[in-house]
C-alpha cells in the first residue's frame, strides 16, 4: 500500500484527530496513485493512519482510521466491523419498536468521510459522496446486508457525480429490490417515503427530536408547519392533539404527501390543510394573531460562505415575518441547516429579527441533530443543524 507524507510541522491538525488531510500539509504524495485509493498516512517512518486519497483536490485525504498500528483495512472483514460498530449504537440508543426508520451512517460523524447511509423500515438508502467510497461501495452494500438489511438503494447525489467522479450507479444496488416508497415508523407517527423520489435520501431524519419537541407545544393549537415537505412536523402536532395544522410549501408533490400521511395517520376529518405556495408570500398574506405555534424549517439559504451574507439576510426576513404574525404567547420553532451558519450567528440573527419585531423573546430549547446524526467531536463542521424554539409574547 502506498503512503502520504505529512510535513512535520504540519502534524496538529491530524494529532487532533480532523479527518481532512489539505494538499499543503503534505510533504510527499504517491506516484502514479489512482483517486479513491485507500493509502496509509505517515510522518518519516511513523504510520498515523489510513485514508482515501483524491489527488489534485484541496482536500488531498480524507481520514477513516486513526492507528499508529498496521491494519487489514482493504478486507470486507473491516467494513463489516466498521458498519456493524455504527449499528450497534442505533441499536441500543435509536431502534425501538416505534421506531424503524433512522441514519446508521453518518459520514464524519461514524469516521466514515464519503458516505451517508439511512434506514427506512427494511431498506437502506444510501448516498456515495467521494470517489474513495465509490471504489469499495461492493463492500459497503454486503456490509449493511450482514445487518439484515436485503435492500439498498443508492441516491447518490449528480453533484458527486460530476466533481468527485463517483461512478457507482442510482438506483437498486441488490438483486432484492421491490417498491421504492415504504412506510415507516417515527416515535410512533407513521409516513411514507418514497427513496426514488424524495428529497435527501427520502426523509429529513435529522429532525425527530425537533419533531417531538412540537408534539410536547401543540394540544389544542392551532399550528403552522411551512418549508413542510412531506408534514413531519404537521404529523405530531396532529397527533398530539392540535386543533388544527396548516402545511405550507412551494412543491405541489410535498403538499400531497403531506395530504397522504395525514390519511395514513388517520387525520382526516379536516384537521390538515395543505397550501401550496411560496412561504414568504403565504406569511405576508396571512392575518397575525392566526397561530399558537409557528415551525420555520427551509433548506439551506447558504451551501457555502460566499453566499453567506445573503443567506443572513433571508433568515432574518423568515423570523421577522413569523414574529410580527404569532400570537401573543406563541411557540416559535426556528431552524438553520445551512453549515456555514453556526449556532452563534444564527441565534445573532434570530435576535435581530425579535428586536426589529419589538417583541419580547425567551428562549425555551435550543436543538440540535438527534443522536443517530452523531458528532464527531474532532470535526465541528459535523454540526450542521441548529434550531431554537420560542416564546414571543
Amino acid at each position: 500500500m502506498q503512503k502520504i507524507y505529512i510535513k512535520k510541522n504540519k502534524l496538529k491538525a491530524l494529532d487532533n484527530r480532523h479527518p481532512w488531510i489539505y494538499s499543503g500539509a503534505v510533504a510527499k504524495m504517491p506516484e502514479s496513485l489512482e483517486d479513491g485509493e485507500i493509502v496509509e498516512i505517515a510522518v518519516g517512518e511513523k504510520l498515523l493512519g489510513y485514508g482515501f486519497y483524491a489527488p489534485g483536490n484541496q482536500i488531498v485525504c480524507r481520514v477513516f482510521e486513526y492507528t499508529r498500528r498496521t491494519m487489514e483495512v482493504l478486507t470486507q472483514e473491516y467494513w463489516n466491523e466498521k458498519i456493524a460498530s455504527a449499528y450497534a449504537l442505533r441499536k441500543s440508543h435509536v431502534i425501538t419498536e416505534e421506531t424503524n426508520c433512522f441514519r446508521l451512517i453518518h459520514g464524519e460523524g461514524d469516521f466514515f468521510p464519503g458516505l451517508i447511509a439511512d434506514v427506512y423500515n427494511d431498506l437502506v438508502s444510501i448516498q456515495i459522496l467521494i470517489k474513495g467510497v465509490d471504489k469499495i461501495a461492493p463492500m459497503i452494500v454486503k456490509a449493511i446486508q450482514n445487518l439484515g438489511f436485503e435492500r439498498i438503494y443508492n441516491k447518490s447525489k449528480e453533484i458527486s457525480k460530476r466533481l468527485e467522479n463517483v461512478e457507482t450507479p442510482k438506483g437498486w444496488l441488490t438483486e432484492k429490490q421491490g417498491s421504492p416508497k415504504v412506510e415507516v415508523l417515527e416515535n410512533g407517527v407513521k409516513f411514507w417515503v418514497d427513496v426514488e423520489t424524495g428529497q435527501k435520501t427520502g426523509f429529513f431524519l435529522d429532525q425527530r427530536d425537533a419533531r417531538s419537541l412540537v408534539g410536547q407545544y401543540s394540544k389544542d393549537k392551532k399550528v403552522l408547519n411551512t418549508f413542510s415537505y412531506s408534514g413531519g412536523f404537521s404529523m405530531y402536532a396532529l397527533k398530539a392533539g392540535a386543533t388544527l395544522v396548516h402545511s405550507v410549501d412551494a412543491s405541489q408533490s410535498a403538499i400531497d404527501l403531506c395530504d397522504e400521511n395525514a390519511e395514513l395517520n388517520g387525520f382526516n376529518n379536516g384537521e390538515h390543510t395543505g397550501y401550496c405556495a411560496d412561504v414568504f408570500d403565504h406569511l405576508n398574506a396571512m392575518e397575525s394573531n392566526d397561530y399558537d405555534v409557528v415551525i420555520l424549517d427551509p433548506p439551506a439559504f447558504a451551501k457555502s460562505s460566499k453566499v453567506l451574507t445573503k443567506a443572513a439576510r433571508g433568515y432574518k426576513q423568515l423570523n421577522l415575518k413569523a414574529f410580527r404574525k404569532i400570537k401573543k404567547g406563541g411557540i416559535l420553532f426556528t431552524f438553520s441547516c445551512s453549515q456555514v451558519v453556526d449556532k452563534v450567528l444564527f441565534r445573532k440573527i434570530v435576535f435581530q429579527a425579535a428586536a426589529e419585531a419589538h417583541r419580547n423573546v425567551r428562549i425555551l430549547h435550543q436543538t440540535s441533530q438527534p443522536n443517530c446524526h452523531p458528532i464527531n467531536i474532532f470535526y465541528p463542521e459535523n454540526e450542521y443543524l441548529k434550531g431554537l424554539v420560542l416564546y414571543v409574547e
